[in-house]
């Protein structure tokens, strides 16, 4: 396979859309995304990677009303920390639609969802008019990809395309908070603080470290 190098949007998109995988910029680090619906496109992800298939992938969305077409009991914080904190580099773990495929979560009743700061990723979510399952764009146990070339060392031939977006600005993954119990609680921190979360909930978080 020769992975394509791209720098327009609608090629990629149309990839996305045929069952095809593409890497791409974020502002934290490149994802390599799928059509979160076509399950045989999100396996390929985990063929790429290297990737356990009981691990789950995350969700990108290009607006806050993703919460409720893919996840129920959405609770008021979600919307308070997504009106807060998105787009930008914060993971919402809640309980998960049956629409959301069981590929995309490894099986489990939850599902990550984000939406990204970084205008070729938000151009890219809204050309394919969905959601994307996208994990980091590395090899499993490799470090996240931050720049196109990082992408291309671990990837190049086994991935459609990469969107070629420079370096990201952030280079640190996005804090991932879980919503689904008695308190929400920091599962990987990220460059959204615990003292940030705390404040905007008015209320107290657990875990958290230095990113």
């Amino acid at each position: 396979m020769i992975t394509q190098r791209l720098t327009e949007i609608a090629p990629a998109a149309k990839i996305l859309r045929a069952g095809g995988i593409v890497a791409f910029p974020t502002e934290t680090v490149y994802g390599l995304g799928a059509d979160a619906f076509q399950e045989s496109a999100v396996r390929r992800i985990f063929e790429a990677k290297g990737r356990p298939e009981h691990k789950p992938i995350s969700l990108l969305t290009a607006d806050a009303g993703a919460l409720d077409r893919f996840c129920r009991e959405v609770p008021a914080a979600a919307w308070i920390l997504a009106e807060a904190f998105w787009p930008g580099p914060l993971t919402l773990v809640l309980r998960r639609r049956d629409i959301v495929p069981d590929a995309v979560t490894g099986g489990r009743d939850t599902v990550g969802v984000r939406c990204p700061d970084h205008p070729m990723a938000l151009a890219l979510l809204r050309a394919v008019g969905g959601p994307l399952a996208t994990p980091s764009a590395n090899r499993s146990g490799a470090p996240s990809a931050t720049d196109e070339a990082m992408v291309l060392r671990d990837l190049d031939g086994r991935i459609d395309a990469i969107l070629m977006g420079g370096v990201c600005p952030l280079k640190v993954a996005s804090t991932v908070l879980d919503l689904t119990g008695d308190m929400p609680r920091i599962l990987r921190q990220g460059l959204v603080t615990k003292e940030q979360l705390e404040t905007a909930l008015g209320g107290p978080v657990e875990g958290g470290a230095a990113p």
